[in-house]
């Protein structure tokens, strides 16, 4: 239908305007407007978009901060390409949070042991102490157990895979 626009606002992803093409010079099919640029990467503000949402407190601060509106970049979060791309780049945010917490172990667990034979630490902040430095032992053991066996299964497909 002439003036229809898709869920991304209007624009095609390579910036032309798509209410302003007739129907006969739409792209064929109805996801037009899922159609990605040359080279198959999201556009400027798309990639803006997922760094604003990564860094800004909500959603209308990070539509703001692109120059888009709330609404706009609400579609986009249904896109499932746009909420794949989002979902990576959150995932490689927390694992460099998670690095960086790991740089912190050695004197986290330093402090713990501290507290643990401290004369002066009240008994029950001992048992917490205890408590914790249990079950991080315990949970890297399972940790290890699992990589074990993981990488026998691993080792297993790729024995059987080789035989065919």
């Amino acid at each position: 239908m002439p003036g229809d626009v898709g869920p991304l606002g209007g624009n095609g992803q390579d910036g032309v305007e798509m209410r302003a093409l007739k129907d006969a010079e739409r792209p064929s099919g109805g996801n037009w407007w899922k159609m990605k640029p040359p080279g198959g990467k999201f556009g400027r503000k798309k990639e803006e978009a997922i760094a604003a949402l990564l860094t800004q407190r909500n959603i209308e601060e990070a539509a703001k901060a692109v120059g888009i509106g709330a609404n706009t970049l609400l579609r986009w979060l249904k896109v499932p390409e746009f909420q794949s791309a989002y979902r990576q780049a959150r995932r490689e945010a927390f694992g460099q949070s998670i690095a960086r917490l790991q740089q912190g172990t050695a004197a986290a667990a330093t402090t713990l042991l501290k507290v643990l034979i401290d004369p002066n630490t009240p008994a029950s902040v001992k048992v917490r102490a205890s408590e914790a430095i249990f079950n991080h032992a315990s949970k890297a053991i399972e940790i290890e157990d699992i990589e074990a066996r993981l990488t026998e299964l691993e080792r297993a497909a790729e024995e059987s895979k080789s035989k065919r």
